[in-house]
């Protein structure tokens, strides 16, 4: 890892039209010699769209050989940490949430999930390809590419037609996702009940748009709210992040490894260059109050377009 670096995080929310689809749209600038990488991991997370300009980044899914990835990197829904690489570059992230996977893939997550596919050429990405020549113009102030990507996106779901019955999948996806999130829904009934589906559909629509079987989505979630807490509060200990559907400590240590391919302590002790950033920029802004929620965090806590008009 470079020892000379520096990592700036910028949050930018998207129209309010788009919010039900995306969490904020989020600029990172990488600062190093060049040749030299800086690693880091990603968590578990819901399918997103990685565009780069500058260093190529090096990414693996897993315990897999990292790899080079392409400019506009796709990934679906994760139940793996990703392990990734990055060198000197400017490079634009786009948050997925399920209903926009649903709106703006033409593909089930569950065929992307755990992959990392070239967004530019892949044809379930097509909504997505032309923001990568957006990022690419080296005239435009990053603030403006911003713009550009909210303006691309809404025109884009103003001209295409939605899926069949939108309004009925939609509130089913948008229910099954908040009770993914409560803390109290612990079993898959629970979760159908909530969603107000049967187990067949429900475990339809979590494949097509969460990625996962509905078991495995809850057992995920419990996960990463443990995480998150830890990541979140200053100083803090597994034993006080764990979640309150673990029955113990032992428990929650074959999750991490399932999920993030090591023990919780070989996690603490590696070094966060830049997810230890992003979580410092998001402390700040909510003045240290801890959260357990990233993606909803980011949705509302991200800086409003220049134009506030959108």
């Amino acid at each position: 890892m470079a020892a000379d670096f520096s990592v700036e995080v910028r949050f930018y929310r998207l129209s309010d039209s788009l919010q039900p689809f995306f969490t904020a749209l989020t600029q990172f600038d990488i600062v190093c010699p060049p040749g030299a990488m800086i690693e880091d991991l990603l968590h578990p997370e819901w399918g997103a769209l990685r565009f780069n300009t500058g260093q190529p980044l090096v990414a693996a899914s897993g315990t897999g050989p990292l790899a080079p990835c392409p400019r506009c990197a796709a990934t679906g829904p994760t139940s793996r940490a990703i392990r990734f690489a990055v060198g000197p570059s400017r490079v634009f992230g786009l948050g997925l949430q399920p209903a926009g996977w649903a709106r703006f893939v033409g593909a089930d997550a569950c065929d992307f999930a755990d992959r990392i596919v070239d967004g530019a050429q892949h044809p379930a990405f097509a909504a997505f390809a032309p923001i990568l020549p957006l990022v690419q113009d080296r005239r435009a102030a990053p603030a403006a590419v911003a713009e550009r990507i909210d303006a691309h996106l809404l025109a884009h779901l103003e001209r295409t037609a939605p899926p069949p019955q939108p309004q009925l999948r939609l509130t089913q996806i948008r229910l099954l996702h908040e009770a993914l999130r409560d803390p109290g829904v612990a079993h898959v009934g629970q979760l159908a009940e909530r969603a107000g589906l049967g187990l067949r559909s429900l475990e339809r629509i979590s494949l097509r748009t969460f990625g996962f079987p509905p078991k495995l989505l809850l057992r995920r979630q419990r996960f990463l709210r443990s995480l998150a807490r830890y990541m979140l509060a200053p100083g803090g200990k597994w034993s006080e992040a764990l979640d309150e559907q673990y029955c113990d400590q032992a428990q929650f240590v074959r999750d991490f490894r399932a999920f993030m391919g090591m023990t919780p302590s070989d996690y603490a002790e590696r070094p966060h260059p830049i997810l230890s950033r992003i979580m410092g920029q998001l402390m700040a802004e909510l003045g240290a109050a801890p959260q357990t929620d990233l993606p909803t965090l980011l949705r509302y806590r991200s800086q409003p377009l220049a134009s506030g008009e959108r």
